[in-house]
């Protein structure tokens, strides 16, 4: 039954992140104004949140759950996706950045700041699709070794 909650809770917490991520796609744009930069500040706080417990639940659903850690651990595609989730969350780390400065200077954000965090985002949308094939892959008995 852990497994079958752990597994429900994961699913459920990265749909979510990948909702908050393409709320984010959508709200970021070149005519953003004041109102929309408390916005998308709001919603980020949220998709830093979400991150942390996916971490939380991902790491203990691969200790606790059926497979148990040594199925993770000996998977090449898992250590892919914890590399691409990581590295996502380092790519978000800019864009937050700036969200920030842009709610506490009270001044619209130029085109060009928009447009660096809107090509930063990209990157995390793209690199998004890779989780779910490297877990089915890895599901699947793939990468181990």
């Amino acid at each position: 039954m852990l497994d079958l909650v752990l597994a429900i809770a994961h699913h459920l917490l990265v749909f979510a992140l990948f909702g908050i991520l393409f709320a984010e796609f959508m709200l970021v744009r070149r005519d953003m104004d004041l109102a929309a930069v408390r916005r998308v500040s709001a919603i980020d706080l949220g998709y830093g949140a979400l991150a942390g417990l996916i971490v939380v639940v991902g790491f203990a659903r691969a200790a606790m759950a059926a497979k148990g850690w040594d199925y993770y651990a000996h998977n090449a595609f898992f250590w892919a996706k914890v590399g691409v989730f990581l590295a996502i969350g380092l790519i978000s780390v800019p864009p937050t950045i700036a969200f920030i400065r842009w709610r506490r200077s009270e001044v619209a954000p130029t085109a060009a700041q928009v447009a660096g965090v809107r090509r930063l985002i990209h990157v995390e949308v793209a690199l998004f699709a890779l989780l779910p094939a490297f877990a089915a892959a890895m599901a699947r008995g793939y990468g181990q070794f």
